[in-house]
């Protein structure tokens, strides 16, 4: 099995590269943005023809959330027409194409765990681009996978917990917003599920599974839940403070609950998931 992962650089992309000796059976190609610019059809064209991969897990995005409120150009060139022409590439090759979404789709305004069959309602700019993405890709190619995710973080590239444990060096005391709910996600759990996706699409590939998944870490928590938990792992000494969103405003509006709901990756795939403060503490 060959498999191009885009977005190499990214914390999805680097996480499947920690990962990838564990899966001796996939040749995997991983791609930055300097040999696989989304934006560009012919460069995507060029690296498909060589490669010839069974499957293109897509993570190169723009996910810059506030700083897309000022350059949604930007945003939509890579989230939306990026992700057009790589569904229009795998239609060409026969490939099948796994991409990676996000909570922000949805408007947060739900009690209960997101289904894969909720109505969308992004906020920002961000979750709105990244709904198209995923409208650009159910219109261009039957073989897909969405997997929607919350919170990512790892040890690789920019993330909630890394900023975390910076300031925790560098502050004797530290704020975090405690009302917005959602679930952290490991990247390299996700990484492991992407995998699994393929591996059980090619040993059954009349399944026909193809669709919108949710993938996060089990249970829920707030932002400040979270990062007490991080110095908690870590044995950093800080004065950490609860604040309400309204005391740390953002220029794109985040989602007040955006847990999801992971039946349906269980049932169809019969993945385990691990919860977050385990998979935190490792």
């Amino acid at each position: 099995m060959v498999v191009l992962v885009t977005g190499a650089n990214g914390q999805v992309g680097q996480s499947l590269q920690f990962i990838a000796t564990v899966y001796p059976e996939i040749e995997f190609v991983f791609c930055d943005s300097k040999t696989v610019d989304i934006t560009q059809k012919e460069t995507i064209e060029l690296v498909f023809a060589k490669v010839k991969p069974n499957f293109c897990i897509n993570t190169a995005a723009y996910t810059a959330v506030d700083k897309a409120e000022s350059e949604p150009d930007k945003a939509f060139e890579i989230n939306v027409n990026g992700t057009r022409n790589l569904a229009e590439v795998c239609r060409d090759f026969k490939t099948t194409l796994i991409h990676t979404s996000t909570d922000f789709v949805f408007d947060g305004t739900k009690k209960t765990p997101y289904t894969e069959e909720d109505i969308p309602n992004p906020q920002s700019t961000y979750g709105q681009t990244k709904l198209d993405g995923e409208k650009a890709i159910q219109k261009v190619l039957k073989e897909h996978f969405i997997v929607r995710t919350s919170w990512v973080y790892s040890q690789f590239a920019n993330n909630f917990m890394k900023t975390m444990l910076r300031l925790g060096t560098e502050r004797d005391c530290l704020s975090v917003v405690d009302d917005q709910i959602g679930t952290p996600t490991n990247a390299v759990d996700l990484a492991h599920f992407l995998v699994q996706i393929m591996i059980q699409t090619s040993l059954n590939p009349q399944s026909n599974t193809y669709g919108i998944y949710n993938f996060s870490n089990e249970g829920s928590c707030s932002w400040f839940d979270f990062a007490k938990k991080i110095f908690e792992y870590n044995d950093i000494n800080i004065d950490l403070q609860p604040i309400p969103t309204s005391s740390y405003p953002t220029p794109a509006e985040r989602p007040k609950y955006s847990v999801l709901e992971k039946s349906k990756i269980k049932i169809i795939f019969g993945v385990e998931v691990k919860n977050w403060v385990n998979s935190l503490k490792g």
